[in-house]
């Protein structure tokens, strides 16, 4: 804020000295032997009916213009030709004071309130966006921070019986889970990440999803196109895979839960497909979890008109298609667009 503040006053310095320019030469062009007087008469009476008035103004920012306002205008615009006649180098003349008064002091007091209302326009435009900023900002950040705690707590409980056994799969669960607390805690925290980070993040996730079965991976996950040089938001897949996990059968048959990502240009499909549990024991849109709802909020707040979200229930099958466009927009310009919107 203060940065624009600061360039409102280079615009007045500007202002004012292209118009002191534009004065003297008209004046000195008129072969007035008292120009240079005339010209700083001139000058002083405007810049002290301007500023007078614009710090005025600037009391009653946002105050009903009462008694004491107008009474200060008033005194103002009264005095508002004095500073031209202490300049004026002839004797007190009323009717070159009236003139004053009439024809200048007008102009400078409407032009003082037109830069007045700019200004308090601008820094309101600016203030309301940085409050849409924070406030968007704030949302995602609690979206993101909706971390289901039952996959945390079942982690741990078969990392612990994978120590207790001494499995040899013990140490490799423990690096998983290690590195998808890393990934959630500190390198999410970045507007955008690579999307082969949010990948390995993937792999993590179904890493320590299968020690709960015994069968050959129940994931079939393919990774297709370049992804190396995308970027993504974080932590943007990761409910849609959970809710597949969740609505699944108790039972899972190798390959049965099917993940496919395929970057082309600068498009990103996604697509997750699981069975559909008889009895489903929690409704698709439990409180608990983040919920189909929060992952569109999060999406028209990262995405607008950029991501297409489709939904297939066959009642046997259940497939959430996610598309989104626009992968190769630096990070800066994707904050420079999610401020605008």
């Amino acid at each position: 804020m203060e940065h624009v503040k600061k360039i409102f006053w280079l615009i007045h310095l500007s202002v004012w000295a292209l118009f002191t320019l534009m004065v003297v030469l008209q004046l000195k062009s008129d072969t007035d032997a008292y120009w240079r007087s005339t010209a700083a008469g001139f000058m002083a009476t405007g810049l002290y009916v301007f500023y007078i008035h614009f710090y005025l103004l600037t009391q009653y920012s946002g105050r009903r213009k009462g008694r004491g306002y107008w009474l200060r205008l008033g005194g103002i615009a009264l005095s508002g030709p004095l500073p031209c006649l202490l300049f004026h180098q002839k004797p007190f003349d009323f009717g070159f004071y009236a003139m004053y008064l009439v024809t200048t002091v007008p102009v400078f007091l409407f032009l003082s309130w037109l830069a007045r209302v700019t200004e308090t326009l601008v820094l309101n435009t600016i203030r309301k966006e940085q409050l849409e900023k924070q406030a968007v900002e704030a949302e995602l950040t609690n979206l993101k921070s909706q971390i289901n705690p039952h996959f945390l707590f079942n982690t741990l409980n078969n990392i612990h019986t994978l120590v207790y056994k001494q499995a040899p799969a013990a140490p490799e669960a423990v690096m998983h889970l290690a590195s998808l607390m890393r990934y959630m805690i500190y390198e999410s925290n970045a507007a955008t990440v690579p999307l082969a980070r949010e990948m390995d993040y993937l792999r993590d996730y179904v890493s320590l999803q299968q020690l709960r079965y015994k069968n050959s991976p129940v994931v079939d996950l393919q990774i297709a196109g370049e992804i190396v040089s995308c970027y993504i938001a974080p932590l943007l897949f990761i409910h849609l895979l959970e809710n597949a996990y969740k609505h699944s059968p108790a039972r899972l048959e190798p390959g049965d839960l099917k993940v496919r990502v395929q970057v082309k240009e600068d498009t990103l499909a996604f697509s997750v497909q699981n069975p559909i549990a008889k009895k489903a024991a929690n409704p698709l849109e439990e409180p608990g979890g983040i919920g189909l709802p929060n992952v569109r909020k999060r999406l028209a707040l990262l995405y607008p008109d950029q991501h297409k979200l489709t939904i297939q229930d066959t009642g046997e099958t259940f497939t959430v298609n996610l598309t989104i466009h626009g992968l190769h927009v630096p990070a800066h310009e994707r904050q420079a667009d999610l401020l605008h919107h």
